[in-house]
């Protein structure tokens, strides 16, 4: 029964959470699934999670259906060996968060009215996380420290903002980073390596304030930057190429001034405006570069 089961294509949950117990037999199962726990598969389950991310950025629909699917698994496999530890089921989970959902939408399940704006249902939701802490909760309970670094800064700095401990509008963050921009400094010329990062977490810190303030997620910033970045290095490595060149053998001048070129062409491509202006954007790149303050933003 179980095997018609594994090899039925139409055979749903079921099918992948037997699969999941016959991969995690321990005599007949796959040596290498066998000996996983909860802390050997806690990374790929961050990494499966980050690959949807990526598929969703990428706007590529066929892929996430596959990283979904993988996620998924992340999951069966934590359930699985939950069951096998005798802390819980596959099934306590889906109970789980099925009461969860419903507790903290009593304007859908229940008999509050709908009648609210998105924020208000925000700060519901939030109240009734708190309640379900316990009334003994601090204010930064429950902040996942698994979280990404700067999501989890965002995160601790939004509960402390929810207490009112925090600045009023954004010239007090912006304040603030010019203050430790310049603590920085000083720690890089006289203090240690440990004192240069403490310094530097305390600006990144700052950073995701600001973010937060702004209504940015700072992660999918610095990975909209990333990928900038490397279409814009893949630009920079074809144009050598074009010359016969490769970076190793090219100097930073050259690379910074293609860099610009690059700039430019992207930014006249989003505002085709600049075109009716009849200048030579090339050439005016190529004046303005000994005047240049940021090449790379």
């Amino acid at each position: 029964m179980a095997d018609k089961l594994i090899h039925d294509p139409n055979g749903g949950m079921p099918r992948l959470l037997e699969i999941m117990r016959r991969l995690r037999d321990p005599e007949t199962g796959c040596p290498w699934d066998i000996e996983q726990d909860f802390d050997s598969i806690a990374p790929y389950t961050i990494e499966e999670a980050y690959e949807v991310a990526d598929a969703i950025s990428r706007k590529e629909w066929g892929e996430l259906e596959g990283e979904l699917g993988d996620l998924l698994l992340q999951t069966v496999y934590h359930t699985a060996m939950g069951e096998e530890a005798g802390l819980f089921t596959f099934e306590s989970v889906v109970k789980a968060i099925s009461d969860k959902m419903v507790a903290r939408h009593p304007h859908v399940f229940g008999n509050e009215s709908r009648d609210k704006s998105a924020a208000q249902q925000t700060k519901d939701w939030e109240a009734i996380k708190a309640k379900e802490r316990g009334k003994q909760a601090r204010t930064l309970d429950g902040v996942a420290a698994g979280l990404p670094a700067l999501t989890r800064a965002v995160k601790l700095q939004k509960r402390a903002a929810r207490v009112g401990f925090d600045w009023p509008d954004t010239s007090h963050v912006l304040d603030k980073i010019i203050e430790e921009a310049g603590e920085l400094i000083e720690a890089r010329d006289t203090l240690t390596q440990d004192q240069v990062t403490e310094e530097f977490g305390d600006l990144l810190f700052v950073m995701a304030n600001l973010a937060q303030h702004l209504g940015v997620d700072p992660e999918a910033a610095i990975r909209g930057t990333n990928s900038k970045f490397i279409r814009r290095f893949n630009a920079v490595e074809d144009a050598l190429a074009e010359r016969g060149r490769t970076p190793a053998q090219s100097d930073l001048a050259e690379m910074d001034l293609i860099w610009d070129e690059i700039k430019v062409q992207e930014k006249a491509a989003k505002q085709p405006r600049l075109k009716k202006s009849g200048i030579d954007l090339t050439k005016r790149v190529r004046f303005m570069k000994g005047i240049k303050t940021n090449p790379r933003n």
